[in-house]
């Protein structure tokens, strides 16, 4: 799980774009080391946010949006009846799961990332309320809006994290290291 980015190859752009984001990955996976499924699906604080929830949320967003700049449907259909199961672990769904469906979905950013001719080239955004009508944003922007999303919620994770059993980042990096 990297750490530390280091600085990419002379000219490659989509390098150092993908290593930021998989280094934010690698804060929400640590987050759920050692976990129980029980401990994962745990919300320490007055939010809805368990450890679970957001490892399934940080996929499912990845797939969604490489899967809008593809031109294709995201694979799961996301409404307001059921926009808070993104946040949940449901039955059927564990940790293991999730995170092999988001190595799944990481390796198919990374493929298409590396074959757009261009980060220049654009796609439109959904025609959803939140979003300015007719906009188009580039492949450049779909990776920083990856890796902003992303490291959000490991930041979110972090905390969660630590109000579970008092580990902190450190800590679990130094797990990872071991493990």
């Amino acid at each position: 799980m990297v750490t530390h980015v280091r600085a990419e190859a002379q000219g490659d752009e989509r390098g150092a774009l993908l290593s930021f984001l998989e280094e934010q990955r690698g804060g929400i996976r640590r987050a759920v080391l050692g976990l129980t499924e029980e401990q994962a699906r745990t919300r320490p604080s007055a939010s809805e946010l368990s450890l679970g929830g957001l490892l399934k949320h940080v996929a499912e967003t990845e797939q969604t949006w490489v899967a809008r700049a593809k031109g294709e449907p995201p694979a799961v259909k996301r409404d307001q009846s059921n926009w808070h199961e993104c946040f949940q672990l449901l039955d059927g769904e564990s940790v293991a799961s999730q995170l092999a469906y988001w190595e799944k979905v990481a390796a198919e950013t990374e493929a298409f990332v590396r074959a757009v001719p261009s980060l220049d080239d654009t796609f439109p955004l959904p025609n959803d309320p939140w979003f300015p009508p007719d906009e188009r944003v580039s492949m450049r922007w779909l990776m920083l809006h990856l890796i902003r999303e992303t490291a959000r919620h490991a930041g979110h994770a972090d905390i969660i994290r630590e109000s579970l059993d008092g580990k902190t980042a450190f800590e679990l990096v130094a797990m990872a290291q071991a493990g």
